[in-house]
């Protein structure tokens, strides 16, 4: 793999990272600044239903924090990524998302698997297609 690539490859999973760091934030305009307006999903919360727009995602940035004053720490982590490019401005992106966080003072790491697409659109990355299991 050329430095190029390697670099290119580097670019998307931080562009992830940052994506997926912005929902455990809760910060709906980073988010949706990395989304394309058309998004698409299918998700566990859609019931096996294809979901088109970024309304569907708000919802859940717009529902209440947690009670407690300090909210506890969460990570994310991407866990055997895989790149597949199928052009050079269109990628999927593949892996396990591990989430780890204090439930009851108990720590506890949820997974699911998904898989990201991302098209640059005018010059930008922005996510177009979302499917998590």
């Amino acid at each position: 793999m050329s430095e190029q690539q390697q670099q290119r490859d580097e670019d998307i999973l931080k562009l992830n990272q940052a994506m997926l760091e912005s929902v455990v934030k809760g910060d709906w305009q980073a988010y949706a600044g990395s989304c394309s307006p058309e998004l698409s999903c299918f998700e566990a919360e859609t019931q096996g239903l294809l979901v088109n727009g970024l309304e569907f995602h708000r919802f859940y940035f717009d529902l209440p924090s947690e009670s407690s004053s300090a909210p506890s720490p969460v990570t994310v982590t991407m866990a055997r990524p895989h790149l597949r490019w199928l052009a050079e401005t269109a990628v999927v992106l593949s892996y396990t998302r591990l989430t780890q966080r204090l439930i009851n003072g108990e720590p506890v790491t949820s997974r699911c698997c998904e898989t990201r697409i991302w098209q640059q659109q005018q010059g930008e990355w922005k996510q177009v297609h979302v499917h998590r299991s």
